[in-house]
């Protein structure tokens, strides 16, 4: 005799635990719309200072105004896990020895036009918990 899978739930968490699951994070997706289309980007990240910053490929020309940054762990046998989403004001950073800080804090796939840091003053930050069945 088998038994049906539990049911998949997503549970909202506070906004104070989505940025902790954030801070305790370092690789997410850069995500933003160009040309009409979204574009999204793997990034490594750190939060600082009520501020995400973002070290991600992309030229800095093509840095949007407002850009959303996505971050998740989820077990793939599982389901469980979490998922965080961060959205706001978007620049990137022209500071040469700032740039040079974050280049070393901050893993990157690209050097040259394509290795942009990118700012983000966070707006709106929600979470979710994925669960299985009644869990929380």
């Amino acid at each position: 005799m088998s038994t049906a899978p539990a049911s998949l739930r997503m549970v909202e968490v506070s906004g104070t635990e989505a940025l902790w699951l954030l801070e305790g994070s370092t690789l997410g997706r850069l995500v933003y719309v160009q040309r009409e289309a979204a574009i999204v980007r793997p990034a490594w990240h750190v939060w600082e200072y009520g501020r995400l910053i973002v070290r991600t490929p992309i030229q800095a020309a093509a840095v949007p105004p407002t850009a959303t940054y996505q971050v998740d762990e989820i077990g793939a046998a599982t389901g469980k896990g979490w998922t965080v989403t961060a959205t706001g004001p978007a620049d990137a950073l022209t500071d040469s020895n700032e740039i040079a800080h974050y280049r070393r804090r901050l893993a990157g796939w690209a050097r040259g036009p394509h290795d942009t840091i990118v700012r983000i003053h966070p707006q709106t930050v929600t979470g979710f918990r994925l669960t299985r069945g009644t869990e929380n």
